[in-house]
């Protein structure tokens, strides 16, 4: 790329691309880069692990088990996979950047047992943990014995204020 001497920006191929390819891929990379813009205007709901304790004590009290303790690694790991998925607009435990559900936890300092819910729509905590007591492998995570600690976030989507990205991790 270069600037002319009336001040306009001239695109330059490499030698061996052609033009057409050049200019789809340059054209990809602007739009990819104002797509990411538009997620760092995201609202998250970092801390929302405290206003899920009641209900999910109501869940496992009522099946028999403890009460699971908010707990902040958790939450983190639940907060960046919910921004991964608000920023893709797809729900996956894969990051896409050679972040799958293992290494993020371990980058985040878990160990022992691990598991993790995720959904999207609009919903609030209770519609959300009821969806997720209604799936059989959600259900499971969240009424397993062996877990003590949970963390919950979301991400709004930046376009649908109303649509929420959510991720539940679940440790011992």
């Amino acid at each position: 790329m270069t600037v002319t001497a009336s001040g306009s920006l001239s695109l330059e191929c490499p030698p061996n691309i052609k033009r057409r390819r050049f200019l789809k891929a340059a054209s990809l990379g602007i739009i990819l880069g104002l797509a990411g813009c538009g997620a760092l205007n995201m609202e998250t709901g970092d801390g929302v692990s405290t206003s899920a304790v009641s209900t999910l004590a109501r869940i496992r009290t009522a099946a028999g088990l403890r009460v699971l303790a908010a707990d902040r690694r958790l939450e983190r790991a639940a907060l960046q996979q919910a921004r991964y998925m608000a920023a893709a607009r797809s729900m996956t435990h894969n990051t896409g950047w050679g972040r799958d559900f293992v290494s993020r936890v371990k980058d985040n300092g878990i160990e022992g047992v691990a598991a993790e819910n995720i959904a999207e729509g609009r919903m609030d905590i209770e519609r959300l943990f009821a969806m997720w007591m209604d799936s059989p492998p959600h259900r499971r995570n969240m009424l397993d014995g062996r877990f003590t600690r949970f963390g919950l976030a979301y991400v709004r989507d930046a376009r649908n204020p109303d649509w929420r990205y959510w991720a539940l991790l679940l440790g011992t």
